[in-house]
Parts: C-alpha cells; sequence; structure tokens
C-alpha cells in the first residue's frame, strides 16, 4: 500500500483517486474549491462522471499542504496552465524522496516546457518525475472499464515502480522511457481531436475523420522526431492509442468543442457549452511556436489555429487543406 496525494479533483484526478483507493492505497485527494470537496465527500458523486460511485475510503481535503507531506506518490491532476503554478505553491511541502506523477496534458505557452519539465523546473532535477498518458477516459476509469496506459521517466526502475503500484484487473500499466514523446503526443493529440470534432459539425463522414486522424499523427511523429523523441512511441498507445480515443469519442471535451466550433458556435459559447477545461484550445500557441522552432510543417494543426485565433470560417477548412501542393505520403 502506498500513500498518494493527488492535487486536483477534476474527472481525471477524481477517477484515479477512486480506482486508487479502491485498490487499498491510502488517498488523499485535494480540491480547490471546498464545495466540490464537500460535495464529494457527502453525496460521493462527482457531477462529470455521472453514474459513479466515489468512494468513502478517499479523504477529501482543502488545505493543499496535507496532500502532499508524508506521501509516496504526488500527482498533479489539474489543468496544465495551472501546473507551474500549483508546484510553485506546494514545493515547500515535498521533498526528493517522493514520486511525483504527472497526468496533465499540455505544452507551456512562453517555454515550450512539458508539464514533466515544468515540474523540474520548478522543484528541482533529483525530483523523480514520471508521466501518465495514454487512451484514458476519466469516464470509463472511475467506473472500472478496461483501460491500458504507460508510465513514462527518464529513470526506468522509477517507471516501473508505478507501474507495479498502480496495476490492477482493469489497467494494465506499460512503462516507456521517452517521456518528452510521450507528453508531446498526449498534447498535441488535443488538437487534433479538435480538427476531428470540427469535421463531424461540418457533417462529413468516417472518411474525414480517419484522415484526419492519420495525417495528424504524422504531423504529431514529425514534431517528435524534430525534437529528438523515438518514432516508435508515437505508434503507442500514447501516441495512436490516445488520439483515436480522443478523436471519436463523446466522453471527449476536445472532440466535442470541435464539433460545437465546426457547427458555428463562437469559441466563447463553445467553451461555456463544454463547461471544462479544453487543453487543446490551450496547447494552440505552443504547437506554433515549435513549428517555428523545429522548422516542421504541421498543416491540420495550422488551420484548427488559423479558425481558433484568427477567425478562419470552419468551413474553409477542407478547401485550404486540399489546396495544399501534392505530395507523397511518406
Amino acid at each position: 500500500m502506498k500513500k498518494i496525494g493527488i492535487l486536483g479533483s477534476g474527472t481525471w484526478g477524481t477517477a484515479l483517486a477512486n480506482m486508487l483507493a479502491n485498490m487499498g492505497h491510502k488517498v488523499t485527494l485535494w480540491s480547490k474549491f471546498e464545495v466540490d470537496s464537500i460535495r464529494l465527500k457527502e453525496t460521493h458523486t462527482h457531477l462529470n462522471l455521472p453514474g459513479s460511485y466515489i468512494t468513502e475510503k478517499i479523504t477529501f481535503v482543502i488545505d493543499i499542504k496535507e496532500a502532499c507531506l508524508n506521501q509516496d506518490f504526488v500527482i498533479f491532476a489539474t489543468p496544465s496552465p495551472y501546473i507551474r503554478e500549483t508546484a510553485e505553491i506546494v514545493k515547500p511541502y515535498l521533498n526528493k524522496n517522493q514520486i511525483i506523477i504527472t497526468v496533465a496534458k499540455g505544452i507551456e505557452k512562453d517555454t515550450l516546457f512539458t508539464m514533466s519539465e515544468i515540474l523540474e523546473d520548478v522543484l528541482g532535477k533529483e525530483f523523480n518525475v514520471v508521466a501518465l498518458s495514454g487512451p484514458t477516459h476519466a469516464e470509463e476509469v472511475a467506473k472500472g472499464l478496461p483501460t491500458l496506459i504507460v508510465s513514462s521517466c527518464k529513470n526506468k526502475e522509477i517507471a516501473k515502480l508505478v507501474q507495479k503500484e498502480i496495476s490492477n484487473d482493469v489497467l494494465r500499466v506499460y512503462t516507456n522511457t521517452d517521456i518528452k514523446g510521450v507528453e508531446l503526443s498526449g498534447a498535441l493529440k488535443n488538437i487534433i481531436a479538435l480538427a476531428s470534432g470540427m469535421s463531424e459539425g461540418l457533417g462529413y463522414g468516417d472518411n474525414a475523420k480517419a484522415a484526419i486522424i492519420t495525417r495528424g499523427l504524422a504531423e504529431i511523429t514529425r514534431m517528435g522526431v524534430a525534437m529528438g523523441c523515438e518514432e516508435k512511441t508515437f505508434f503507442g498507445l500514447s501516441g495512436i492509442g490516445d488520439i483515436v480515443v480522443t478523436a471519436t469519442s463523446t466522453n471527449s471535451r476536445n472532440h466535442n468543442a470541435g464539433v460545437l466550433l465546426g457547427q458555428g458556435y463562437s469559441l466563447k459559447d463553445t467553451l461555456e457549452k463544454v463547461g471544462m477545461v479544453v487543453e487543446g484550445i490551450n496547447a494552440l500557441e505552443a504547437a506554433k511556436e515549435l513549428e517555428k522552432k523545429y522548422n516542421v510543417e504541421l498543416p491540420i494543426i495550422d488551420v484548427v489555429y488559423g479558425i481558433v485565433k484568427e477567425d478562419i470560417p470552419v468551413n474553409m477548412a477542407i478547401p485550404l487543406l486540399f489546396s495544399r501542393d501534392k505530395t507523397s505520403e511518406f
């Protein structure tokens, strides 16, 4: 049994807390908002995890210090824009013997750091940081449905330790030492999911969706290789696995946001309707900066950026992509 503190009671943080507590780990779940912590403790339900019972075995807290002190694992489950801020707050309560885990998916706009790089930047490189990533809808994990995920760390033994402690009958965990590739894919696939949703919102069919997923994965892979990541990472769970589930499922907030944008809703109305953080929107600025820095062509991501950030009409997306110079697939 491990003592595990989880920072963030959104859908993914709560789903992980539920699973880990039911495995027998001693889990403390921190909520930024007292009302959320009280609701979880008193009703054992989460507004965005309908049909799931949140176990009473979890300790719910609003003092972030309680989720950090004396824990074996500390899991950062806040949205990506708040990872640095959260790390700075909890730094005094952490020690280098703890394993730090991030489940957030994003790229920091100004630094172009992945989530693990932000944590290393704030906490120090003496901390072991693991990224958990893959095709993992919180709604399914909370219900105990079969799921596969990747434990990624530059230190293979630490990745294997996390693998050992969180694997169970319905969660199969693999290891990968290419943490930058795992995190890059987890961040950029959200943008491709926006594109897939836009396609659906425009009334296009499965052919277009399959094309967007396939060519989107090619874009992410090109960027990853240019950044020194391992190509095979993008054909694994954190790559093709995550992009498929995020770009096709009604459980995906990025896909659903894309559908609304494709139907003509404004960005403001879209975000209000989704009601949760849409990480693909947050990743757009960083993706464009990476494209410039590494001189890698990202046509689908460019079009999504144009629609979201430059008010290009969404029905111009396909003409823009089809008017590109003809080229070889590989």
